[in-house]
């Protein structure tokens, strides 16, 4: 079994790989990337569409006080831009995409927001939260 750094990007891959998912096929990994308005939201699309990713914008209204969960932290309402690339899930390739959408996302306000997998539907969506290195 490989093994991953011991962080959250390397935390996700390894839960993964526990769950019996072969880690040497490609998968639709999603790559959120955070806005601070619906304007630079649909520029960061943009901005990352003319790079080659595939990217979408979506407002998320948050969670009402009724859906927060006791240690969870409260979840705001806010723009998103996803990056959705289809890759065989590599740490150091993850790393480097979450930094390339922070790069390309930052003069616009956005940043990197970590990652994700669909595993199927009726399964639980994997994902790591960490900010990317630089």
């Amino acid at each position: 079994m490989t093994e991953y750094p011991d962080d959250a990007d390397g935390s996700v891959l390894a839960d993964l790989a526990a769950l019996g998912i072969d880690m040497t096929q490609p998968m639709d990994i999603e790559f959120p990337v955070a806005a601070p308005d619906e304007e630079a939201a649909i520029e960061i699309a943009r901005v990352l569409t003319e790079a080659g990713y595939e990217a979408h914008v979506e407002y998320d209204d948050g969670e009402s006080e009724d859906e927060e969960q006791e240690g969870d932290e409260e979840f705001i309402p806010g723009w998103d831009v996803y990056a959705n690339v289809r890759m065989v899930p590599d740490y150091d390739e993850i790393i480097r995409i979450q930094a390339d959408l922070s790069r390309l996302a930052n003069p616009l306000g956005g940043m990197s927001d970590g990652w994700g997998v669909m595993l199927d539907p009726d399964e639980e969506e994997v994902e790591s939260d960490e900010e990317p290195k630089e």
